[in-house]
């Protein structure tokens, strides 16, 4: 099938990735203009501050949620942060880890990145089980690490934390750690990247602590990669297709924490509906006395390609659109506020 074949799941989640990634650079872009307005005194063009770029803060949005279930209110500050997590979340409720694989940007450059060393080298490393067992725990260390700090600091210290100078402009740091990389923190991203040509979804697969959180949650998703049996051909492209090396063509239903919904699986299937991203059979398929076969799989609610884009944009659309309508969803500070922190960002410490 051709990239554009709109049947092909894999159209769907190319053109949501495609479509995320263009919003990030061009939130990014807008992000970059405000603080250089503000740096220069008010010299360059002048732009509404985006909010959306508060997903890039995901430690943020952790102690916001902590202080929103602490204290029933919505934090004033960085607020944004927290909807998006939020809405994330809710995604991997609903349709396992797709956010990895249909929206993360890092994810999208991680996928890229190891097409094209399968493409210039003929081949991924796949490290052995000894080794890769281990290297994956090291993501859920870090998810730990940022919990434990969200999870034991007071809705006090929360707030106290986010109107600091250093937590007002917070993303403008993480903006500036870009600008003004160390070489230590080049260094690791070169290896990352290089890494990742060879080794598939390297950050994502180890590192990860947003992928780990993400994948623990998904666990409560009715929605799972599911094999007809009967219909199944045994030919193992379907574990051969999948980016996480999971045992798709052994096992009836996939469970695993690393799978990220991204039907890659159902899209090299040869065998018409023997692999299906879908709740379970329904009771009225057992009651009627349908054997596990054509007849029950009939009876599966079955998410495509196209369905699982659509609710990815209403879930996170939704969340998005009720955070303001509430008035929830933008950091209102002073403009005095901002021309005297952004431009002694890089002066401010962490508190």
């Amino acid at each position: 099938m051709s990239w554009l074949d709109w049947r092909n799941v894999r159209t769907w989640r190319h053109t949501v990735q495609l479509a995320f990634v263009l919003l990030n650079v061009f939130l990014g872009a807008q992000f970059y203009l405000w603080v250089r307005y503000y740096e220069t005194g008010g010299a360059t063009l002048k732009v509404a501050r985006p909010d959306g770029v508060e997903g890039w803060l995901p430690i943020a949005g952790l102690m916001n949620l902590k202080y929103t279930l602490a204290t029933l209110t919505i934090p004033p500050i960085h607020a944004a942060s927290m909807f998006l997590l939020v809405a994330f979340l809710l995604t991997s409720m609903l349709c396992k880890k797709a956010f990895c694989s249909w929206l993360c940007p890092i994810g999208t450059l991680s996928e890229a990145l190891w097409r094209l060393g399968r493409r210039l080298f003929r081949r991924n490393v796949v490290p052995p089980f000894w080794l890769d067992l281990p290297l994956r725990t090291l993501k859920y260390i870090l998810l730990a690490m940022f919990l434990f700090i969200a999870v034991t600091m007071s809705a006090k210290e929360i707030e106290n934390f986010m109107v600091t100078p250093y937590g007002l402009i917070a993303d403008v740091k993480m903006l500036n750690f870009f600008r003004s990389i160390s070489a230590g923190a080049a260094i690791v991203i070169a290896v990352l990247v290089i890494g990742s040509l060879f080794i598939k979804n390297l950050w994502c697969r180890y590192l990860c602590p947003y992928g780990a959180l993400l994948g623990l949650v998904s666990l409560l998703s009715p929605f799972k990669i599911r094999r007809d049996t009967e219909a199944c051909i045994d030919c193992g492209k379907c574990a051969g297709a999948c980016p996480a090396r999971l045992p798709t063509d052994r096992t009836p239903r996939v469970y695993s924490v690393e799978c990220t919904a991204c039907l890659s699986c159902v899209a090299v299937c040869p065998a018409q509906n023997a692999l299906q991203f879908s709740l379970p059979p329904t009771k009225t398929a057992a009651a009627n006395g349908d054997t596990p076969g054509i007849a029950r799989r009939w009876r599966r609610r079955t998410l495509s390609g196209a369905m699982v884009a659509l609710l990815l944009v209403i879930v996170v659309g939704g969340v998005i659109g009720t955070a303001k309508w509430s008035g929830h969803w933008r950091t209102q500070l002073p403009d005095a506020v901002y021309r005297e922190l952004v431009p002694r960002a890089r002066e401010l410490a962490h508190p």
